[in-house]
């Protein structure tokens, strides 16, 4: 399975919720390659922490290599890293990849990414991609690549109007590009069931037919721990609510 965590709108938590599912797929034994592609590489710094920042060679590594094709090239393997916690590997990021996007684009390199990721399927069992908040390359490169589209959503009027746009774009990428992609689903995130918006804007949702998950996740300051201490929720307290949350979350998917 090969899994894009897309919203072109910022902190909606796709950093957070692309390592977290990571993490409890790779609990649950399976091997499991986590690709940061956002410049700002919070998933890279989530996972390795300080040593995120000289984790090479990593994804900036890898867009250099597809524009200047070598017959000593490195196997996509090479890009491949392992992190402290069993099953669980990751391609880091890094803030140059963004100064790259313009040469990738004109050198039309946009399905490059998912050749590199058909060869990596044969060793994973899961592979996650974490996006920037843009519609750019590096998303489009991302769903191209992706079985799968899981978007997080904030429940607010701003990103909903964003959300039919996401939509949109999603579905120009599988009738131009990826005819297999699907939405998994759109998931709540930063939910507060005692308030009357949150539900009020889920409710609408399902009623128009958007695909909005059974499961939800709810706002808390345990994340913040998470983040600083570098360690996923399931690592850091697997008894905490959020904890159970992600792996309701983990669980639904599966069951699609």
């Amino acid at each position: 399975m090969k899994r894009v965590i897309f919203n072109q709108k910022g902190g909606v938590g796709k950093s957070t919720i692309a390592v977290n599912l990571a993490a409890i797929a790779a609990h649950h034994g399976k091997k499991t390659l986590l690709i940061d592609m956002d410049p700002q590489c919070n998933s890279s710094r989530y996972l390795l922490g300080e040593a995120a920042k000289t984790a090479q060679p990593g994804l900036a590594d890898y867009f250099e290599q597809t524009l200047n094709f070598s017959l000593f090239s490195k196997p996509a393997s090479a890009f491949v890293h392992g992190t402290s916690f069993e099953n669980l590997w990751l391609i880091p990021s890094h803030p140059d990849i963004g100064e790259l996007q313009a040469k990738l684009e004109s050198r039309h390199k946009i399905y490059k990414l998912r050749d590199t990721l058909n060869e990596l399927a044969k060793d994973f069992d899961e592979i996650i991609l974490d996006t920037p908040p843009a519609y750019n390359f590096f998303t489009q490169s991302a769903l191209i690549a992706a079985d799968s589209c899981l978007i997080p959503f904030d429940c607010d009027d701003f990103s909903r109007q964003a959300l039919y746009t996401l939509m949109a774009n999603v579905g120009e990428i599988r009738a131009d590009h990826n005819q297999h992609l699907q939405i998994e689903g759109i998931v709540v995130n930063q939910f507060q069931p005692r308030a009357s918006l949150p539900q009020r804007l889920v409710d609408e949702l399902k009623q128009e037919g958007l695909p909005v998950l059974d499961s939800k996740l709810s706002s808390s300051v345990k994340i913040r721990e998470s983040h600083d201490r570098c360690l996923p929720m399931i690592h850091l307290d697997a008894r905490h609510k959020l904890s159970r949350e992600f792996l309701a979350l983990f669980q639904e998917l599966q069951a699609a």
